[in-house]
């Protein structure tokens, strides 16, 4: 921004993300005017000091059509310079409208681009053109012919579906991941979820090994950067979201494999390519989210301030690769590590494995660990997701 030029207005949506948080914070502290905008009115991005105002809008999986056209409406009045979606669905309904929304940049890829990587039957196929190691994965149009399907499959196998988000009569819905031990599992899970009966699913063949991350940022079909981190905890504790992480160094083989992925599809913005890397070193690609991440704030507070560097883009502004990142600095989400803690807890096992998980938790106050929503200079956003914490603990 020139001298006496008016700060630019940027609105993130999504807002009760964490991700959201992270981009409010960077942006927010370095003079943009960040609008924060959910289908509700209390979020986590929205109680930031870093927000200058927040805004509501439909809901855009019950009313896509609705979501898009107060984005329009809001972004002319409120003089908004660019527009950086937090999730699957918002990226897509965006990408679908893009034409509609006049001069607001969106620095996101092209639909067909975005659907070659994030959908996970056009990754599997296009993965396996480019012989980029993924587990074995057979799409089930019904469940005639499910035997059939699935022979030779090892078990465990994944359930789960194309994309994160599928149309179910007018509406989009978020179908879960299951996991099948055994061929009477898998059917007992088919006869139990509905949603499975009403569009083609993935079986997946499970991969056991280290989960860890590669996060790039491209403009116009570029690499810029490259980030990485590994992670320490999950919830739940088997496998899922991150709420204990470390940045590391980017495995060499991990970047020619996602760089390889992405530059096949002349990839713009940011992406995400999460790997299983096996106890014999084998790294198998699982998939790809075409959009910020939830442990966005550790990527930051390591040095590579991603969404600055993504409104830079946006803009057409010359950005630098950021290689000399700070290493073993530690991201947690507090509240999601007591989950991890409970759910450890309740599993089966000794004293000596109890006082293990109790320990680890406890380590959070060692100085390399930064906290991802509590802050002592922005506590609003903590204060809020704890009081709707302790509202829905038992």
């Amino acid at each position: 921004m020139s001298e006496g030029a008016p700060a630019s207005r940027v609105l993130i949506l999504d807002a009760d993300q964490r991700s959201a948080l992270a981009a409010t914070r960077s942006l927010g502290r370095r003079g943009l005017v960040v609008v924060a905008a959910d289908e509700t009115t209390r979020t986590l991005a929205g109680a930031s000091r870093y927000c200058r105002e927040t805004m509501v809008y439909p809901s855009p999986s019950a009313d896509g059509v609705a979501f898009v056209e107060a984005l329009k409406r809001e972004s002319v009045r409120r003089r908004i310079d660019v527009v950086l979606p937090m999730s699957d669905l918002t990226t897509r309904l965006l990408l679908e409208h893009r034409e509609e929304l006049g001069d607001v940049r969106i620095p996101c890829p092209s639909l067909e681009a975005f659907d070659a990587v994030t959908d996970k039957w056009e990754l599997y196929a296009r993965a396996r053109e480019l012989d980029i190691p993924m587990p074995r994965t057979a799409l089930v149009r019904s469940r005639v012919g499910l035997a059939e399907t699935v022979a030779g499959m090892a078990f465990p196998l994944v359930v789960k579906p194309p994309r994160s988000r599928m149309m179910s009569g007018d509406r989009w819905v978020a179908p879960p991941v299951r996991y099948a031990s055994s061929a009477e599992e898998l059917e007992r899970i088919l006869v139990s979820d509905r949603s499975l009966g009403d569009h083609p699913f993935l079986v997946q063949e499970y991969v056991l090994g280290r989960g860890q991350g590669v996060f790039g940022l491209y403009a116009a079909g570029k690499v810029v950067t490259f980030f990485a981190h590994r992670r320490l905890r999950e919830k739940p504790p088997s496998g899922g979201v991150s709420v204990l992480s470390e940045s590391v160094p980017v495995d060499p083989r991990l970047r020619e494999i996602s760089q390889r992925l992405l530059d096949s599809v002349g990839w713009h913005g940011v992406a995400m390519a999460e790997f299983k890397v096996t106890k014999d070193g084998t790294p198998y690609l699982i998939e790809v989210n075409g959009r910020f991440w939830g442990s966005l704030q550790l990527a930051i507070e390591a040095g590579v301030d991603f969404p600055w560097l993504l409104y830079r883009v946006a803009l057409g502004e010359p950005v630098e690769a950021v290689e000399d990142y700070a290493v073993g600095v530690r991201n947690l989400w507090l509240l999601g590590d007591l989950d991890h803690l409970f759910l450890r807890l309740r599993e089966r096992g000794g004293l000596r494995e109890k006082w293990r998980a109790v320990r680890a938790f406890l380590a959070m106050f060692e100085p390399r660990t930064q906290h991802e929503v509590n802050r002592w200079d922005d506590m609003r956003p903590f204060l809020q997701e704890m009081a709707r914490y302790l509202k829905r603990t038992p």
